[in-house]
């Protein structure tokens, strides 16, 4: 938990310290962004083949080695005097944590039984989900107060708790002979669907969530005060979403990923229609936030099932694809800003995570169709047989 609170720190660090780290180093906010973009492309591209190329390494020298490159790179970047030398850390931050969530889930969930882990991926999403409600805000304040390169500094340490915790107490044993190495209900329809609509969802909400702050001042006339409280609520909710949903994970996984699709799409939607009122607008918001980690969490639950083959390739796949929808959804967003107003982002999100619940609810009708044959055939079988 410690070890993916430090990840998703390190990874979203820089959206509050933009500003500074540009005046430090001489280059345009863009330019600085770049660094946060950068960082979701590489893990995109790399996932699935560091995933292939370690998948013979025992987990707990993959997690030493992965929290090491992330006490090093932090350690550069803290120290950089130069823009290229902080992207160089970046990225190589960002190759670690490519394969960090591929390899977490299978170790974490293979300590314990199947039918509690559904409550351990979601222990590892409130970890995550800390990152944003707290990490981040906290590593702004910091660096505002003592510059940018301490709270950068500040993963380092804590990369390194964790790498000594891992290295001294997590057993070594051979990949394919952990007990989460393989899918619980190997199904390779079940695995493309819940990618399609995983990448969909996360498209659709980062079509519109990268310029959430400009809505919220622009659509729903909130002061900026206004709007950093409610990016506050924003977390929270996100926070509370993927607490409830883990306490049902194991009951209910497909329901909770269906739940979870359907409220990010009523949220964006309903910020949309409604978001020029601000009481509607932060309801549809804690809806959107609410919703937003649940997504992903549920859909690397299902990856643990059904991943048709190995379960670090399959969460190297979700995560990728996540992150490529993230960066194509903020890109996305962009080209929708140049034809028409910030509005408009929303519509177009809250219409490609209604296309994931289509996939979704399709996959289902699909499922169920096939499943009425298949006991038509044998009961025709059987007749024939008498």
């Amino acid at each position: 938990m410690l070890a993916a609170f430090t990840f998703n720190t390190a990874e979203n660090l820089p959206i509050g310290l933009l500003e500074l780290i540009a005046g430090s180093l001489r280059v345009s906010v863009p330019a600085v962004g770049l660094l946060v973009t950068g960082y979701g492309v590489t893990v995109a591209v790399t996932s699935v083949p560091l995933a292939h190329v370690m998948r013979g390494v025992a987990r707990r020298h993959v997690l030493t080695a992965l929290l090491a490159a992330l006490v090093v790179s932090s350690a550069m970047a803290a120290l950089a005097t130069s823009y290229w030398l902080l992207l160089a850390a970046r990225l190589l931050t960002a190759l670690a944590q490519a394969l960090f969530w591929a390899v977490m889930g299978p170790v974490a969930v293979g300590l314990f039984a199947p039918e509690v882990r559904g409550r351990v991926i979601g222990a590892l999403s409130v970890a995550g989900s800390l990152a944003l409600v707290l990490g981040v805000p906290a590593g702004t304040w910091l660096g505002h107060r003592e510059g940018w390169p301490v709270p950068i500094a500040v993963p380092a340490a804590l990369g390194l708790m964790s790498l000594v915790t891992i290295a001294a107490l997590l057993p070594t044993s051979r990949p394919d002979g952990e007990r989460a190495a393989h899918g619980t209900h190997p199904d390779a329809r079940r695995f493309g669907t819940v990618l399609a609509a995983g990448t969909l969802a996360a498209t659709g909400s980062f079509a519109g969530f990268t310029y959430i702050v400009k809505f919220l001042g622009d659509v729903s006339g909130f002061s900026p005060g206004a709007v950093s409280a409610l990016l506050v609520v924003f977390g929270v909710a996100c926070l509370a979403g993927v607490t409830v949903t883990g306490a049902v994970l194991d009951r209910c996984p497909r329901a909770a990923l269906n739940t979870a699709v359907a409220m990010q799409a009523v949220g964006m939607l309903g910020l949309y229609a409604l978001g020029t009122h601000p009481v509607t607008a932060v309801v549809f918001l804690t809806l959107m936030g609410g919703a937003l980690g649940p997504v992903f969490m549920t859909a690397q639950n299902a990856m643990l099932q059904c991943a048709p083959g190995r379960t670090d390739i399959a969460l190297a796949a979700n995560s990728g694809s996540y992150n490529a929808g993230i960066a194509a959804g903020a890109a996305l967003g962009g080209l929708v800003l140049r034809v028409a107003d910030v509005r408009g982002t929303f519509l177009v999100g809250g219409l490609l995570t209604v296309g994931a619940c289509g996939v979704l609810m399709g996959a289902r009708v699909l499922g169920c169709g096939a499943t009425s044959a298949r006991r038509r055939r044998v009961g025709e079988e059987g007749r024939t047989g008498g």
